[in-house]
């Protein structure tokens, strides 16, 4: 029994940070559009070096903070105007309310859960605490559901191969399982964000001329 549980946990898990669940994540670069651009992010192994930097010390550190302690609230609504008010620009603020509200309309249909309009890290953290997940499991996966987007995005703009994208997602895979690690003991006094080149390229990318991203 343990292991069939164990197995729906994963699977429901491997839906809700699916590319096909419906929160729009292709849409979305995290100003890795302005940074290949602008010429910080030129090949695999700058792709690589910039998520990892994202991943550590940026929006995957806090985001995951704020998902662990969603998951633990009773009422995530304090937790989701942090959220919002840690975002670095308005394009940051949006590419995290509008993926969570999507990703909250979209569980409240599938899984007929009681699911509020919130950011997309606290969503999916009130998410996986109303259907029983593991936080530890949810915090890997959705860091690395961030991670291969974003990698995703990489190949796209580069452009990069899929091979070459792919090698990038499995060797960030680790830095994924240490920051959930630390997430899932830290607390949001924990916070810290110094990943200052990629919210600067956040903050360019809303003044982009051309762009395929909507950040």
């Amino acid at each position: 029994m343990a292991d069939t549980l164990q197995a729906d946990a994963l699977l429901t898990l491997m839906q809700m940070l699916s590319p096909s669940y419906p929160v729009g994540a292709f849409a979305y670069s995290h100003g890795l559009e302005w940074a290949v651009q602008n010429g910080d992010v030129t090949g695999q192994d700058r792709l690589a070096d910039w998520l990892g930097g994202v991943l550590r010390h940026g929006a995957g550190q806090a985001d995951a903070l704020f998902l662990a302690a969603a998951y633990h609230a009773d009422d995530p609504s304090e937790i989701d105007a942090q959220a919002r008010a840690f975002a670095a620009s308005a394009e940051r603020l949006k590419e995290t309310v509008l993926q969570g509200e999507a990703f909250a309309r979209a569980s409240a249909a599938i899984w007929q859960q009681d699911m509020p309009p919130l950011c997309y890290p606290v969503a999916v953290g009130r998410a996986a605490r109303l259907q029983g997940l593991p936080l530890r499991q949810t915090l890997e996966m959705f860091l690395h559901a961030f991670t291969a987007n974003l990698a995703t995005a990489g190949m796209r703009l580069i452009p990069l191969g899929q091979t070459e994208g792919q090698i990038v997602i499995r060797d960030l895979a680790p830095l994924c399982l240490e920051v959930a690690a630390a997430a899932e003991e830290g607390t949001l006094d924990d916070l810290s964000s110094t990943a200052f080149l990629s919210d600067i390229a956040a903050m360019k990318h809303e003044t982009q001329y051309s762009r395929i991203f909507r950040t």
